[in-house]
């Protein structure tokens, strides 16, 4: 097993309690040292996401992905290492979006809350939408799930990637699994898989739940 680091900046942004408001702003000031800040606390998440993603995709990467919170883009490196190129990044946070766009790996720079609000993107436009460490205390809640299907294609996926104990640690996320459930009663998605896997970050393991938009 690696070394497992345990860096304050990810515990400050992880501390029960923390309101949107509180985050956001500890954002600001983190921007700049959030990605090593990361890399030292052994943050696994984002290549896990992207190699399921390419798996979903059977290794088609002329699709069109939405990375939702994506902070400074580390999910949309990952995604460009294993081939994709068609990518847009939505982030609430003006200091994180602009690091991201110096990575080069995204089109479209969308700078909204995601939440019951309605995002400026037209329905049914990407291939897939995927998140990966946006729920988590003080960050999205589980009303945004209808909008991450709104803006994919029938046929396409949304795919969600979390600290596995923010189930089980985090009140709104009691909540998250029996909302997934109930859109699929109404019809909305499919689950297609529920995956645990090691390493999430500072040695936690992490889930992605993948749907299949009906």
């Amino acid at each position: 097993m690696s070394h497992v680091n345990h860096h304050k900046n990810t515990r400050a942004v992880n501390r029960p309690g923390i309101s949107l408001t509180e985050s956001q702003e500890f954002y600001k000031t983190w921007a700049a040292g959030y990605d090593k800040d990361n890399v030292n606390a052994n943050y696994d998440a984002p290549r896990a996401t992207a190699d399921r993603v390419v798996e979903l995709f059977e290794g088609k990467t002329d699709v069109r992905i939405l990375d939702v919170a994506a902070g400074t883009g580390l999910l949309g490196d990952a995604l460009y290492r294993v081939g994709f190129r068609s990518m847009d990044a939505l982030d609430a946070n003006e200091n994180m979006l602009a690091l991201a766009k110096e990575k080069n790996v995204y089109g479209r720079l969308i700078q909204d809350f995601l939440g019951t609000n309605r995002l400026d993107i037209e329905d049914g436009v990407y291939d897939a939408t995927v998140m990966c460490g946006g729920f988590l205390e003080g960050h999205v809640k589980c009303d945004c799930l209808e909008e991450l299907i709104r803006v994919v294609k029938p046929g396409g996926f949304v795919v969600v990637s979390m600290r596995k104990v923010n189930l089980r640690k985090v009140p709104e996320y009691h909540k998250l699994e029996p909302r997934m459930a109930a859109l699929q009663s109404e019809g909305c998605w499919k689950q297609v898989s529920r995956d645990t896997f090691p390493d999430y970050c500072e040695g936690e393991d992490g889930i992605i739940f993948v749907y299949h938009v009906c």
